[in-house]
């Protein structure tokens, strides 16, 4: 046996197979409900692995997984993986250009896909050469056009709920697809032992790694159960994956919901008595705390150990609000990436005026990013990870050798963000260098602006993005949205609450005024929106429910 996610997960389930793995919850009233033990989702992941091979996608090839939260999602990965076939997760949000040129760089020779993105599967999947076989999960809506392709409930029913796949590897690759703040999506390539290490923590995120693969079921065999882990950004998104699997080497349940409803978040904490809540920064934290003052106020969080963030930098100002609702959470901010999993969490008093410090792991440093060697204490640099980390670039082996190299007879990963290192190994985030603001020839990080900003009472979010000045080459724009039943807020107003947090090259010199911040799905910024919009430019792309930001 090696660490290969399939084999790993296979080698729980033969120790557990009839406990609780994994619970499918949809809005009440749907009927979507359903409960899997860890048999049954094993018979059902091996049902679409068969399908799949027996469609003719090869092991080795790919095929792509265009699905919102639920069974199918993780079912037709899990199946991917027992059939040696690489999974690459798809943005449900992209329009059909950017999924075609998805489809076309992830070489995709398969694709299962929600009913709902029909129209759009149809005009990307003729300009994917390689894409040969599709699977539909649900009905299509009226007017949709026809699409040759199965249908997922008959390649279910079809495929042989036994296990009989071919010998596996730690090598087997696993693809993530990250589109960042910025740019065009990049698959990153992982070999499943590293993942294993680098994004589950070895079986054991907050304890000791195993040492044998054999030994994550004897774990789960020795322990009990009773830990229900319920990530709720995208499964699309590596966060809540990597979450999903964290919970299965624990042998313990996972709860899924299709779209993340805050209100029904925190209805499902109180009714199947979750454990561990991971989400994504602000974005995802705040509506919860917004429900539990108002119409959700009493709702019995008192299951709950933890709530995780990462993907996205939470606030201090929010963290401290939700901690104040519920004192004995622990609210972990994380710091990670799809290119080297888990790095840190952040310090405590980590925050506007201080930054957002990290404890790292021993495998992160702060490098000069051209000699990649460690920075002087203070210095700016860029993070980076040694060890177990991605392979590289899909497709790309030019920014494959730009960001990752060896160095001491290690692989390394540089990431894109900036940080200062201190004299007690703290390291302070300073934010994405591509996002970096030169003005008057110093460099401003948005995510520091960022804090500062939602930690006034009556911003509910903000991003921060430069915009030209004649002057001093970019000056610093907040594009803001308020809290409900704020009067309002001007420019001086916020400059004054910022100037007591920040240096002054650091405060805006512009605010905007949105109806919304806009951030995907999982909470990730939208660098490119907020800086349009701090220009004053149109930006329509088709989003529902988008309002015109109006200047303060």
């Amino acid at each position: 046996m090696e660490y290969n996610l399939a084999d790993l997960f296979e080698s729980v389930v033969d120790v557990v197979p009839d406990r609780a793995a994994l619970a499918y919850l949809d809005h009440p009233g749907t009927g979507a409900e359903r409960r899997l033990t860890y048999s049954a989702l094993d018979a059902a992941a091996n049902r679409i692995g068969h399908h799949l091979l027996e469609s003719g996608i090869r092991p080795g090839e790919h095929v792509g997984l265009h699905l919102y939260n639920g069974v199918e999602y993780l079912q037709t990965l899990l199946g991917c993986l027992k059939a040696r076939i690489v999974p690459v997760n798809v943005n449900y949000r992209y329009v059909a250009g950017e999924l075609a040129h998805l489809y076309r760089d992830a070489d995709l020779a398969g694709l299962v896909f929600d009913a709902e993105f029909t129209v759009r599967v149809a005009a990307a999947a003729p300009r994917a050469g390689r894409l040969r076989h599709l699977v539909r999960v649900g009905t299509p809506p009226e007017g949709a056009p026809e699409i040759p392709c199965a249908e997922f409930a008959e390649a279910e029913a079809a495929g042989a709920p036994e296990r009989g796949f071919a010998a596996r590897s730690a090598d087997d690759l696993f693809i993530i697809y990250t589109g960042g703040t910025t740019g065009l999506p990049k698959g990153v390539m992982w070999r499943q032992e590293d993942l294993f290490f680098a994004g589950l923590g070895g079986g054991a995120p907050t304890g000791e790694p195993v040492r044998r693969p054999e030994e994550l079921a004897e774990r789960v065999a020795a322990g009990g159960d009773g830990i229900t882990f319920f990530p709720t950004p995208p499964l699309m998104h590596g966060t809540s994956t990597l979450t999903a699997f964290v919970g299965f080497g624990f042998g313990q349940r996972v709860v899924l919901h299709r779209r993340f409803v805050p209100h029904e978040v925190l209805r499902t904490v109180e009714r199947e008595r979750v454990t561990s809540v991971s989400l994504v920064g602000d974005a995802m934290l705040r509506p919860l705390i917004d429900a539990l003052r108002g119409p959700l106020k009493g709702t019995d969080l008192s299951s709950l150990f933890s709530v995780s963030s990462s993907g996205a930098v939470m606030s201090e100002s929010v963290r401290a609000e939700f901690t104040e609702l519920a004192p004995h959470v622990a609210v972990l901010n994380n710091f990670g990436s799809s290119e080297s999993g888990f790095n840190g969490t952040a310090a405590d008093g980590a925050g506007a005026g201080t930054g957002f410090r990290l404890r790292v792991n021993a495998r992160t440093r702060v490098v000069d990013p051209v000699t990649h060697e460690p920075v002087a204490v203070g210095e700016p640099g860029r993070i980076a990870q040694r060890g177990h980390v991605p392979l590289g670039y899909y497709n790309d082996p030019v920014k494959t050798q730009e960001t990752f190299f060896r160095k001491g007879g290690a692989r390394w990963v540089l990431l894109g963000d900036m940080a200062t290192v201190d004299e007690d190994g703290l390291v302070t985030v300073l934010g994405r260098g591509s996002q970096c603001i030169n003005t008057g020839g110093e460099k401003v990080y948005p995510e520091e602006v960022e804090q500062a900003l939602k930690a006034h009472p009556d911003v509910y979010d903000a991003l921060v993005a430069g915009v030209p000045d004649a002057l001093w080459g970019s000056r610093v724009a907040a594009v803001v949205q308020l809290r409900e039943g704020a009067a309002g807020l001007s420019l001086g107003e916020v400059q004054g609450h910022c100037r007591a947090r920040l240096a002054g090259y650091k405060v805006p010199r512009r605010l905007v005024i949105a109806d919304r911040v806009r951030r995907s799905p999982s909470g990730k910024a939208d660098y490119r929106w907020a800086r349009a919009v701090a220009l004053g430019e149109e930006r329509e792309d088709g989003e529902p429910g988008e309002d015109r930001p109006r200047l303060a």
